[in-house]
C-alpha cells in the first residue's frame, strides 16, 4: 500500500544550516584492512565523534530549533536521542524531562543529566519508558516528543546521507542500524532521490526483530520483549510513522545477533581505533554475517554510536 511522504529532500537539504556544525561533516573513509577482512570495500561514516558521540543531535537540533524559549519539553531515550535532546534544548533554554527504563545505561543516564535535562528512570525497557513519558507531558501540559514520529528526526538523520553522496564513487551498498526507523528513514529518502541503485539495507537486531518484520509485513507487529545487547535499538513497539516512512525507499532489511555485534565492536576497535556501542556497528555484523551478498562492492556503514560504560568495553572489547 503507498503512503504519502512525510519526508522532504528540500528540507533535509536546509537542514544543513540548522543543525550545530559539531554535529555535521563528520568523517568518512575507505576502512581498507576492515574492508579487506570482510571481503569488500567498505565505507565508514563515523557519528561518534561530536560531544554525544551518536547521530542523534542531528535530529533533536533541528527538531529543537524550531521550539520557543522557556517551553516544557518531554521525551523517552534509551541515552542517545536524549543526549542530543539534553544539547539542543540547553542551547535553547528549553526545560526538558527525559524518560529511560530502569535498565537504561548508567553512563548515557549521567551524561543527560550532566547536559542539563531531568532524567526520570520508569519502566522495564525503552517502550514502557515512552509509555510513561507520554503520560507525564499529558498531565503536565508539557509537548511530547518522540524519536522517529516527529519527522524532524528522520530530516535531520537524512544529513548524513547527503553527506554520504558526497563520496566521489557511487555506491554499491548501504548499511543503516534500524531501530525506531528516523536514521533509516531519512538517510534512506536521500539516497534514493539522488542515488537510486544504491541498495539500502536496514539493520536490526535478531533480539528485537519488530520493526524488521513489521517492514516485511507492511503493518504494524510487535513483540512481548526486546533481547539483545544493542539498547539503541531494543524496539518491541514500532512507531506507525516511521514504518510509513519506510515505504519504498529500503531494499532489505537484516537481522544480526549479539555475538555478530560483539565481534563487530571488536573488530571496529582493532581496525579503526573506535569504541562503538553495539547498535552502532550494525552494518559490519551484517557484513559478517553476510559475506558474500557483498564481496567485491562498494559498501558503506554508518557507525552511529560509542556511550560504552567502562565495564561494558572490558566486557565487549576484550573478547570482540
Amino acid at each position: 500500500m503507498a503512503h504519502p511522504q512525510r519526508i522532504s529532500v528540500e528540507r533535509i537539504a536546509r537542514a544543513m544550516e540548522v543543525i550545530d556544525p559539531v554535529f555535521l561533516n563528520t568523517p568518512q573513509y575507505v576502512a581498507e584492512s576492515l574492508g579487506a577482512l570482510l571481503g569488500c570495500r567498505l565505507l565508514v561514516k563515523v557519528e561518534t565523534v561530536n560531544p554525544i558521540r551518536s547521530f542523534k543531535g542531528r535530529g533533536a537540533e533541528l527538531l529543537c530549533a524550531g521550539m520557543e524559549a522557556g517551553a516544557q519539553v518531554v521525551c523517552a531515550s534509551a541515552g542517545n536521542f536524549g543526549q542530543g535532546m539534553a544539547f539542543a534544548a540547553r542551547k535553547r533554554g528549553l526545560e526538558l524531562t527525559v524518560f529511560a527504563a530502569t535498565n537504561a545505561n548508567p553512563l548515557k543516564v549521567a551524561r543527560m543529566r550532566a547536559l542539563g535535562a531531568e532524567v526520570r528512570l520508569e519502566g522495564d525497557d525503552f517502550d514502557a519508558a515512552k509509555q510513561a513519558a507520554r503520560a507525564y507531558a499529558e498531565g503536565a501540559g508539557a509537548r511530547f516528543v518522540e524519536d522517529s514520529r516527529d519527522v524532524e528526526t528522520a530530516e535531520g538523520a537524512g544529513t548524513i546521507g547527503l553527506e554520504l553522496l558526497r563520496w566521489p564513487e557511487p555506491l554499491d551498498a548501504l548499511l543503516v542500524p534500524l531501530g525506531n526507523g528516523a536514521l533509516l528513514a531519512g538517510v534512506a529518502h536521500w539516497v534514493k532521490a539522488h542515488s537510486p541503485r544504491t541498495e539500502v539495507i536496514g539493520v536490526s537486531a535478531a533480539g528485537a526483530p519488530a520493526m524488521e518484520r513489521s517492514w516485511r509485513a507492511g503493518s504494524l507487529i510487535t513483540t512481548e520483549r526486546a533481547e539483545t545487547i544493542a539498547d539503541g535499538i531494543a524496539v518491541r513497539v514500532p512507531v506507525p510513522e516511521a514504518l510509513a516512512d519506510l515505504s519504498g525507499v529500503v531494499d532489505e532489511v537484516i537481522l544480526v545477533d549479539d555475538e555478530g555485534l560483539v565481534k563487530g565492536m571488536g573488530l571496529a576497535h582493532t581496525h579503526l581505533g573506535l569504541v562503538l556501542e553495539p547498535s552502532g556497528v550494525c552494518g559490519v555484523a551484517a557484513l559478517l554475517a553476510n559475506p558474500e551478498r557483498f564481496a567485491g562492492r562498494l559498501v558503506a556503514s554508518i557507525l552511529c554510536g560509542g556511550n560504552l560504560t567502562p565495564e561494558q568495553m572490558i566486557r565487549w572489547l576484550a573478547t570482540g
